[in-house]
C-alpha cells in the first residue's frame, strides 16, 4: 500500500499548517523548513501557488501523485463542481471515514486500521483505504477489534455532532454515512479551484 512516510512535520512547516493534526514542532517553527526557511520568501509564482495547494491536498488526504491525478479525473467527468467533486471524492475514502467517526485519531491511523482488518462496512471487511463509502453504506469496528486501546483512546470523548453527514451509534461503534457533505461543511482549508485550474493548465 503506497504512502507518504516521509518527514511529516516538515511538510506542516512548508504550509503552515497542522495537516497531519495536531505538530508540536509547529507551534515553535511556524516557518517552512530549510536554511532560509525564516527569511523573507520572494513572492511566489501563480504555478507555484496552485501546485502548493495541490500537493497541501494530496498530504491531508494521504493520496500519492498518480490516484490524486485519476480522483480529479473522475471528478471532472462527474456532474457538479470538479473542485467540490474532489473533495467529496476525498472525504468518501473509507481511510477518511474512520478518521471523521473519530475511530482513529489521524488519517494514517486510520488507513493502518483499515489494512490491518480491524474495520467493516456493511458488516463485511473492507481492508482497502481508498475504498469508496456510498450513502447509506455502515461503517464499523470489527467485534473483535472493538477493545484495541487506540480505538478506545480515540473515541473516549469525540464529538460525534461534528459532521452531520455522519451518524454514529455509540453501542455498536459504527456510523452511518449519510451523504456526501457539501462544500461548506469540509472543514479543510483547501483552495480546490487552484486545483482545478492546476490541471486544466
Amino acid at each position: 500500500m503506497a504512502r507518504y512516510i516521509g518527514p511529516k512535520s516538515k511538510i506542516a512547516r512548508r504550509f503552515g499548517e497542522p495537516i497531519f493534526g495536531a505538530d508540536k514542532v509547529l507551534s515553535r517553527r511556524n516557518f517552512p523548513p530549510g536554511q532560509h526557511g525564516n527569511n523573507r520568501r520572494r513572492k511566489q509564482s501563480e504555478y507555484a501557488v496552485m501546485l502548493a495547494e495541490k500537493q497541501k491536498a494530496k498530504y491531508t488526504y494521504g493520496v500519492l501523485e498518480r490516484q490524486f491525478r485519476n480522483m480529479f479525473e473522475k471528478a471532472a467527468k462527474s456532474e457538479g463542481i470538479t473542485g467540490e467533486v474532489l473533495l467529496q471524492n476525498l472525504e468518501s475514502r473509507l481511510d477518511n471515514v474512520v478518521f471523521r467517526m473519530g475511530i482513529a485519531p489521524t488519517r494514517a491511523a486510520a488507513r493502518q486500521l483499515v489494512g490491518h482488518k480491524h474495520i467493516v462496512v456493511d458488516g463485511q471487511v473492507v481492508n482497502i483505504p481508498s475504498y469508496s463509502v456510498k450513502p447509506g453504506q455502515v461503517v464499523g469496528v470489527r467485534e473483535k477489534s472493538k477493545s484495541l486501546e487506540v480505538i478506545e483512546a480515540s473515541l473516549a470523548g469525540f464529538n460525534h455532532s461534528k459532521y452531520a453527514w455522519i451518524e454514529w451509534d455509540e453501542s455498536s461503534k459504527s456510523g452511518k454515512f449519510l451523504h456526501k457533505p457539501e462544500r461548506e461543511a469540509i472543514p479543510e482549508n483547501i483552495k480546490e479551484q487552484l486545483i482545478v485550474e492546476l490541471y486544466s493548465k
